[in-house]
């Protein structure tokens, strides 16, 4: 398992549109890979951020969201460790 972390800012360029989500799930499912650690961060819409965690449940392991006022925050954790 992998740590891989997607910034949401860089994967929508600067201005986020809903006409694209589709692009931006199919990029973020490609970054994160299948079974790994994803933390996702940057300054993104809130509906992105939603979009994409439910699209990656069942692909990401374990799913954390970061940013400089929260710290790391949990999103879920399939880890049976």
């Amino acid at each position: 398992m992998e740590k891989r972390v997607i910034d949401l800012s860089v994967l929508h360029g600067g201005q986020a549109k809903l006409s694209n989500v589709a692009a931006y799930v199919e990029e973020a499912k490609e970054k994160a890979g299948l079974g790994n650690e994803v933390v996702l961060t940057g300054a993104a819409p809130v509906w992105m951020y939603l979009i994409i965690a439910h699209a990656l449940h069942g692909v990401a392991t374990k799913l954390i969201y970061t940013s400089p006022v929260t710290g790391e925050v949990v999103v879920f954790d399939h880890n049976p460790r």
